[in-house]
């Protein structure tokens, strides 16, 4: 049974985060399956280290991002929006420049206000680059703000 609250396709998700720091990352939403969200993220100049290998403040970007996602689609977004709380992670090995990575999010909890994602980012090959948990708030969703005025309200 999936754990998806109606979700959009990878392509409409990925259309969603133009402009934002996945944009800029590329990082790419490939497959949603019944119980996990991956996606693939450049070792590119954009995130890469000067050492050459892939940074790893951007491999904790990719994760947060995948887990995001994954909290996002499981809760009504009518109702609810997800926040992340706290994120750990743990730099396996590197990647070189020149070759992507991809991550793999699956819940370990998901409650009514919070959840638990494990996320494992890995080379081509499937070797472990990057193991990471992250940990989401479920808030209640605002309202857009109105103009009433010339003043905006919330």
């Amino acid at each position: 049974m999936s754990i998806w609250h109606d979700p959009p396709t990878p392509a409409e998700l990925n259309r969603m985060h133009a402009g934002t720091l996945n944009e800029q990352l590329g990082i790419e939403i490939l497959e949603l399956t019944d119980t996990a969200i991956s996606g693939r993220m450049p070792v590119d100049r954009r995130t890469t280290q000067p050492a050459g290998v892939l940074h790893g403040g951007a491999s904790v970007a990719f994760a947060e991002s995948l887990a995001s996602w994954g909290g996002y689609l499981t809760v009504d977004r009518e109702q609810f929006h997800v926040v992340g709380q706290e994120i750990n992670a743990n730099h396996v090995r590197p990647a070189p420049a020149g070759e992507e990575v991809y991550g793999v999010a699956t819940p370990l909890a998901r409650g009514r206000r919070s959840q638990v994602w494990d996320i494992r980012i890995t080379n081509a090959e499937g070797k472990l680059i990057c193991v990471s948990r992250c940990t989401l708030a479920i808030i209640d969703a605002r309202p857009a703000p109105t103009e009433t005025g010339g003043a905006v309200s919330a």
